[in-house]
């Protein structure tokens, strides 16, 4: 274990032998940004600065904080790894330098010196009082296991204001993951302004009421619920993304999960089939049978909404901003078998069936992202009729459709409901928050391996671009409930995502688990994280007792919600 309670753990942890432990940032801590590191130190004066109070003015000298890109860091740990050394040499180097192999690495490792500073540097303003800050004096060099390491947040089942979004991405990269998926349209909620189709956000963004609890509840939230991200607010989230190096992947669902769009033009819905300017934005969940209809005119619509997402998600944002992901999963076919004109596109596409119909959707935006400099991803469905080149998979129905697609030369994200979706449940108690989905503990996401035994040693085992943890919002109404579910867990998902470690049966979780204690939950309690505590839920987290909930005429409700 290291003693400074790094998470995600690094590769090595080296301290000097002579008996010089600490060294100390105060008042005469200088900035010293070499070429290429400009956006790291304008972060270090922002958070860093506001947490200890240190303006870090430009400078040279032994008494820097150093940031510097190093061929030999990016060749020993590659763009993303870096080397952290505090204490300077002999009194005439600087006081940190942090070499990366590229501006990333310099940014991770300046994330480091964060965890290094103790829990205090992760507040908004200074809590100590003396101006100085101590380090230990050590030398911590590292780099990432995987490319991809992320977060699938849902924003379409409950909105999450622009605010929530920027303090995810803090949150993320102060867990060095870097691919932010964001889900922004369902059948629920369209959530992204789009200037040609006004309608998507302003009868799209919004319903009358929500189901509270699984869908089998009977307890309904009446107001009404919604919200969207301007197209500014859309940069904003970009940018402020690339700042952090991570990457945002839109998702635009395409063609199930539709109904919101449906209800805003439903000329997109199979009108041979239901009344579509009788539907409205859902407010139920599962899964809906109203799907976008295989007409010409649907194409074009999706094409002119991807043509504006392409524009606000720049390709050169960061180093998977090329990905655009259009869903492609639970897509029911029962309104395309009902459908005269379904039927009659199928025969004149000279396909199989509905199921080839579905593929035709995904591979005629497969080659239109492909024109444009862009790779599709979507859920692992999109491998049944065959995939363009260049399109990946996120493997969610288990890691089946990973180790195919990564057999079939696809590119795969490892993120199956059974290990890291981090909506369900965190242990069997009667007293967790709206209990849904398997049991999975912070050690059960510890010990999940996102290469398939199938796949290691293999060819194949390189298309495995990395993993990420899925959080869908059914029972999410607040941040409170989305710090609760996801936290600690993603922190140990993002040491699974970074780190080198064994095998999951040979992982020393108490060694996880005393870095958490040790130092990890204060990070986090300064950070205002509402997580769920090593001993259960707080009073106010826990779960309401029958008697104090009420259905939708205001009546007491028996027994609790149900569960999955």
């Amino acid at each position: 274990m290291n003693g400074e309670h790094l998470i995600p753990a690094p590769r090595c942890l080296r301290r000097p032998a002579a008996p010089r432990r600490r060294t100390t940032l105060d008042e005469r801590t200088v900035l010293d940004a070499g070429p290429g590191t400009e956006g790291v130190a304008r972060w270090l004066r922002t958070a860093l600065g506001a947490a200890t109070g240190l303006s870090l003015p430009p400078g040279t000298g032994p008494t820097a904080l150093a940031l510097r890109l190093g061929t030999g860091v990016g060749r020993a740990f590659g763009p993303e790894g870096y080397r952290l050394t505090t204490g300077g040499s002999a009194g005439t180097g600087p006081r940190v330098l942090i070499e990366g192999g590229g501006a990333a690495g310099v940014f991770w490792g300046a994330q480091t010196l964060r965890q290094l500073l103790g829990p205090a540097a992760f507040r908004r303003a200074p809590v100590v009082r003396n101006g100085e800050w101590d380090l230990p004096v050590l030398t911590v060099e590292d780099g990432p296991r995987f490319a991809w390491r992320g977060l699938m947040l849902d924003v379409a089942r409950h909105f999450m204001p622009k605010d929530g979004v920027l303090r995810q991405l803090d949150l993320l990269a102060a867990h060095k993951l870097n691919v932010f998926h964001f889900h922004l349209t369902d059948d629920q909620g369209w959530r992204i302004e789009i200037e040609r189709y006004p309608e998507l956000t302003r009868t799209g963004a919004w319903r009358s009421r929500t189901k509270y609890g699984h869908r089998a509840s009977p307890l309904w939230d009446e107001k009404p619920h919604g919200g969207y991200y301007t197209q500014d607010d859309i940069r904003e989230i970009v940018a402020y993304a690339a700042e952090r190096h991570i990457s945002v992947v839109p998702e635009i669902d395409i063609p199930g999960h539709s109904q919101a769009a449906i209800a805003s033009y439903p000329r997109l819905g199979n009108t041979d089939v239901i009344d579509t300017t009788a539907l409205s934005v859902w407010d139920t969940w599962g899964i809906n049978t109203n799907v976008l209809a295989p007409t010409d005119s649907t194409l074009r619509f999706y094409e002119g909404v991807l043509e504006e997402v392409l524009e606000l998600f720049p390709a050169d944002a960061a180093a998977f901003s090329s990905f655009v992901h259009i869903g492609g999963d639970e897509c029911v076919k029962d309104q395309w078998k009902a459908s005269p004109a379904a039927q009659a596109r199928i025969a004149e596409l000279e396909l199989s069936g509905e199921e080839e119909l579905q593929s035709w959707f995904v591979r005629h935006f497969g080659r239109w992202l492909a024109a444009r400099g862009r790779r599709l991803i979507g859920w692992d469905e999109i491998l049944e009729g065959g995939l363009a080149d260049g399109a990946a998979v996120s493997s969610w129905r288990g890691c089946a459709g990973g180790v195919a697609a990564a057999e079939a030369g696809h590119d795969v994200v490892m993120c199956p409901e059974q290990q890291v979706y981090l909506d369900h449940r965190q242990a069997p108690g009667e007293d967790e928050p709206m209990p849904i989905g398997y049991v999975r503990t912070l050690e059960d996401v510890y010990r999940f391996e996102p290469v398939p035994p199938r796949l290691r040693g293999t060819a194949a085992a390189r298309h495995v671009l990395g993993t990420q943890a899925n959080v869908w919002t059914e029972v999410m109404e607040d941040q409170g409930r989305v710090d609760y579910q996801v936290f600690p867990r993603l922190a140990a998902l993002a040491e699974v995502a970074w780190s080198r470690l064994p095998e999951p049966a040979e992982r020393d979780f108490a060694d996880f688990e005393a870095r958490m204690a040790g130092a990890h939950y204060a990070r986090l309690d300064a950070l205002g994280v509402a997580y769920r505590p090593p001993g259960g839920p707080l009073p106010w987290q826990r779960r309401p007792a029958p008697e104090n909930m009420t259905g939708s005429l205001g009546r007491p409700i028996e027994g609790p919600p149900p569960n999955v």
